[in-house]
């Protein structure tokens, strides 16, 4: 009886192993069809072979390889076996699957068809199926141990198999609950010994292997990837996005209707990902001729030229922008959020417009949603009540909310009149989005302490009122490549034109900054340092300028007009001391500039200065390397930006510390081009593989995560 039962545990094992297989060669495939499509009609003399090689280096993954519709082995990596030929498999318009033995060794070959324009073939995937031998010698071993262990009787016997078997079962089905639940993806789920069970199996085995997919280190993001993922991940979901800055704003110049893009690090993130998802975006209409140029229905095609999305404006009163925009939100969330010792100011008028013009904005989204259960991207601390309003109006709506700045420890949040309220409003989301994993922990702190609710951190979720919020990190990033970059000149070229628009010395070495005047961006401590480093230095005077291109915003309010001028009269000051006839060694641009004249400033630089006193993640850090293709140029980075918890190959510097700051820019100053090389390329790669449309992805897979496992907890009731 042992040796009839041990076969029927290996078997059963090797059944669940090969599953197993076949569904990760299938995420291989989807993951790399594209890439492999592109280099089929690459021009001669591209090879395949390098990409399959890297791919292969993944534990399990064997080798790789492309076999023609002739029958021949085109592309394959360097350990592929002899023993496995194009004319020794199956290959049809449909996968398929086959084990295949090599010198002792089991190998799982997976067959995907593949076409790219007139080439067309099949992809090869091969497993080491080693792990599941281990597998089926554990489950003979336990099997023959259990038998023998049981002497009793037949009857006992019987029972010790029952036991044996579904102890296996159990097992598995804890480690798959427990994978999901590391994730917050699960709570928990019925034993797996019922058809309900083995349906949840399946269920859970996808969500696995979306989880996968997600952090998969093979996935190269873009547009058509992440259009794509909606499709197959997400198939006829709704997707609004909601903020109060517009991508685009429409304003009347010298009677004619001129079309800008706002210089916000949030539009330059959110912007190509709607392009890529199409949908509607609701925001505030602040041009003077955005009202000239939408429908009956407040709407506008965008972009402009080759529309792939809606544009819905809201209109609001000048006292409500007062109240909502420039009250409540950025002489109070703002500066309550940012640790740049500004002292928050709360009035009561103002949370009331805040209030009213959120609700304002719920109306829209439902007004704009054609189905009760859209996807809804809100964006940012003007929107904190917006996510209840939301869930009270559309219940089964997925409401994902991004907070693009720091969320402050509970001490600090604690002054905020309304902190309970702005609390629940954010815990109406599906799922809450921060920067930084630092940034959660204070948020779940300031729940704990504030809120009547239930906190799983091991998870990081909150529950309230019988709703679960997930808390999650998404470093948030630019698109990859940069559509400024387009039709850009080379560097040589840039930097000519630079020096000739702002009239620099030809051999200067040019330090940049690029941002709004804005005080947690650290302007003044900027010039400061460059202060300091012509007096240490002053070998540099007349060899070295700093340009700041700065455009002006929330003029209205006392602290930001205040800043500029005192910029301007810091800049003076400091040119007075340390220029001369024909050098100012301190440039102001005070101005709104383009996104295409910005990377012509990134790539005349020879390095980059982004000093902020504290910034949730700050985006222009990220544009710097990618506009450097050249793999030049130096980062010099404050320690309080979140980007330089990514970008550490910058030069980290504290921004309150004026010697070390300016000791930094000496060094960048000084860095030879090897070094510089070193650290852009890693910076570059960084960029490129963790961009704006991998931070959508992380969120858009775990809200179709979320919404399966609706779904299933509405099939076990």
């Amino acid at each position: 009886m042992v040796v009839a039962l041990a076969p029927l545990g290996s078997a059963m094992v090797e059944g669940w192993s090969r599953r197993d297989v076949e569904l990760r060669s299938r995420l291989v495939f989807r993951s790399i069809r594209d890439q492999v499509a592109a280099g089929l009609v690459a021009p001669p003399g591209f090879d395949l072979g390098p990409f399959f090689e890297r791919l292969s280096e993944d534990e399990r993954i064997l080798g790789l390889g492309f076999c023609t519709e002739a029958g021949t082995l085109r592309y394959a990596t360097r350990q592929w076996p002899k023993a496995i030929t194009c004319a020794s498999l199956k290959r049809d318009r449909t996968d398929s699957f086959a084990s295949v033995t090599d010198r002792g060794r089991r190998i799982h070959v997976s067959v995907f068809p593949i076409a790219a324009g007139p080439v067309s073939g099949h992809l090869l995937l091969l497993h080491d199926l080693a792990f599941a031998d281990e597998r089926a010698r554990e489950a003979q071993f336990y099997t023959i141990l259990s038998v023998i262990g049981v002497a009793a009787g037949l009857g006992l016997l019987a029972l010790a198999m029952v036991l044996a078997l579904q102890r296996s079962w159990v097992r598995s089905v804890r480690t798959m609950v427990a994978d999901m639940r590391n994730r917050g993806v699960l709570d928990a789920a019925p034993s797996g010994d019922s058809p309900l069970g083995r349906e949840l199996h399946g269920l859970l085995e996808e969500l696995r292997v979306e989880r996968t997919y997600a952090e998969g280190i093979h996935v190269e993001w873009s547009p058509k990837t992440l259009h794509r993922l909606l499709m197959e991940e997400l198939p006829g979901a709704e997707v609004l996005v909601v903020s109060n800055r517009e991508p685009y704003i429409h304003n009347r110049v010298d009677g004619a209707i001129a079309l800008q893009r706002p210089a916000s690090g949030l539009v330059s993130a959110l912007e190509p990902v709607m392009r890529a998802c199409g949908g509607t975006w609701i925001a505030h209409g602040s041009g003077s001729a955005d009202r000239d140029t939408v429908d009956r229905n407040d709407r506008v095609p965008v972009p402009p030229g080759d529309p792939t999305y809606m544009l819905r404006r809201v209109w609001l009163s000048d006292e409500e922008q007062d109240g909502y925009y420039y009250g409540l939100a950025n002489e109070g969330l703002w500066p309550l959020c940012h640790i740049s010792f500004v002292r928050p100011t709360f009035r009561e008028e103002d949370w009331r417009q805040y209030k009213a013009v959120n609700a304002r904005f719920a109306d829209a989204v439902v007004q704009e949603a054609s189905r009760d259960d859209p996807i809804v991207l809100v964006q940012d601390y003007h929107f904190a009540l917006l996510p209840r309003m939301i869930r009270e109006r559309l219940p089964r709506a997925t409401v994902i909310t991004f907070w693009h700045i720091p969320w402050p420890n509970a001490e600090t949040f604690s002054i905020c009149p309304w902190r309970e309220e702005i609390i629940d409003g954010l815990l109406g989301s599906t799922i809450l989005g921060f920067h930084t994993r630092f940034h959660c922990n204070n948020f779940l702190e300031a729940t704990d302490r504030f809120m009547e609710s239930r906190i799983d951190r091991e998870h990081a979720s909150v529950t309230l009122g019988g709703h679960e919020t997930m808390v999650r990190a998404y470093p948030i990033s630019i698109e990859w490549p940069p559509s400024a970059l387009d039709g850009q000149t080379p560097i040589a070229a840039c930097r000519a034109a630079v020096i000739s628009r702002f009239g620099l010395p030809a051999d200067a070495h040019i330090a940049v900054g690029v941002e709004r005047f804005d005080y947690t961006k650290g302007l003044l401590d900027r010039i400061h340092a460059v202060d300091d480093l012509l007096t240490r230095h002053p070998e540099w005077r007349g060899k070295f300028v700093y340009l700041q291109a700065a455009s002006p915003t929330r003029s209205k309010l006392g602290a930001y007009s205040a800043l500029q001028a005192e910029t301007v009269r810091l800049a003076e000051e400091v040119n007075a001391r340390h220029g001369g006839k024909g050098y100012t060694p301190v440039v102001l641009s005070i101005r709104h500039h383009e996104p295409t004249e910005v990377f012509e400033i990134f790539r005349a630089a020879d390095l980059c200065i982004v000093s902020s006193l504290h910034d949730g993640m700050n985006l222009v850090a990220k544009e710097f390397v990618a506009a450097r293709d050249d793999e030049q140029g130096v980062l010099v980075l404050s320690g309080f930006a979140g980007a330089s918890r990514e970008l550490s190959e910058a030069l980290i510097v504290n921004p309150y510390d004026t010697r070390s700051m300016a000791s930094a820019i000496d060094a960048a100053l000084r860095m030879s081009t090897a070094e510089q090389r070193e650290r852009m390329h890693l910076m570059r790669d960084m960029v490129r593989q963790r961009n704006v449309y991998r931070w959508a992805a992380q969120m858009l897979l775990d809200a179709a995560r979320l919404r399966k496992r609706a779904r299933i907890l509405a099939g076990a009731a």
